[in-house]
């Protein structure tokens, strides 16, 4: 990075984090302090109102913002391309708040990267399916975040009912997740007293509970801790027809994989044996438990219900 790029870039972490040593800046920009003490004189030679505060570091005096800034074509792509994807992700309000974005980068960009942007737009989309109804509970979820408030819901795991009906949760929601087509709530869950993840569209009947939380300093999305709920290792071997598929299509619960003579081995880590089955059984025989037998035993009692039921419809059309 040169020297200009690094001014800019300075003052656009000074922005962000409200406060960095002189240190913390030598590390990011990997240089030395003794090089971003000249930069904060150089900056303040040009005009930059740049405090030095004792003890504590570097910041910019209230209210200076950066003027416009000018884009290169590919980041201007980026930008709508990122606020097109939101638009179908969020909820109304948001929605309106990405068009409203891309209108404005759009009509501040010159006319010839405007036409650039516009071809490379038509020539790359995201299509994000997503169900109409879950954007009630987006909404809810997003406005019970930034208020602080504890919420209450009903909520359907991925379970056979008789075996675990749904039950109500209260859960004080910390962020909102999006994995693999799917919306997220991680939060405190004060059933399980401990942290929980919940997917969106198994959420029923939510409603703020009237009390606010406030969300431990140290939580990150960055680095999750190990779930010590999931004790239970499985241990499939797939064919080496299916192993490319079965790579392509991971487990969530996969935590190693290796390449053997007769196949792929995946280790996984669960809860309980009911979290695999499905994942399993859309396999059908290019897959083969190892380990637990009550794993085995299961699929195997699933297995002899498909063919009771199916031998079942096609008696009733003969």
């Amino acid at each position: 990075m040169n020297r200009t790029d690094r001014l800019l870039a300075i003052v656009l972490e000074l922005q962000r984090a409200g406060k960095r040593r002189a240190e913390d800046l030598a590390a990011t920009f990997e240089t030395s302090t003794r090089t971003i003490y000249r930069d904060m004189e150089a900056l303040s030679e040009a005009g930059v109102p740049v405090v030095a505060v004792p003890g504590q570091g570097y910041t910019l005096m209230a209210g200076y913002f950066l003027p416009p800034l000018s884009f290169h074509a590919d980041e201007a792509t980026m930008l709508l391309l990122g606020s097109d994807v939101m638009a179908q992700q969020f909820d109304a309000q948001y929605r309106a708040a990405a068009e409203s974005a891309a209108a404005k980068i759009e009509g501040v960009l010159p006319e010839k990267m405007r036409d650039e942007v516009r071809y490379l737009q038509e020539s790359i989309r995201f299509f994000a399916p997503g169900d109409p109804a879950e954007h009630d509970t987006l909404l809810h979820l997003r406005r019970a975040i930034l208020d602080h408030q504890t919420i209450r819901f009903r909520y359907t795991a991925r379970i056979p009912s008789e075996t675990q009906p749904p039950v109500y949760r209260e859960i004080d929601p910390y962020a909102l997740i999006h994995v693999s087509g799917a919306w997220h709530t991680s939060g405190y869950d004060h059933l399980r007293r401990d942290m929980r993840t919940f997917r969106l569209d198994r959420i029923e009947s939510l409603q703020s509970l009237g009390r606010t939380f406030v969300r431990p300093p140290n939580f990150t999305m960055r680095r999750r801790p190990p779930d010590t709920s999931r004790t239970l290792v499985v241990r499939v071997l797939f064919d080496r027809e299916t192993a490319r598929w079965a790579r392509e299509s991971r487990s969530f619960f996969a935590v190693a994989e290796e390449e053997t003579a007769n196949g792929m081995l995946v280790t996984l880590t669960v809860r309980q044996e009911r979290d695999l089955l499905s994942w399993l059984l859309g396999w059908g025989s290019h897959v083969r438990v190892l380990e637990p037998e009550s794993l085995r035993l299961l699929i195997i009692q699933e297995a002899e219900g498909m063919l009771k039921n199916n031998s079942a419809s096609l008696s009733l059309l003969t």
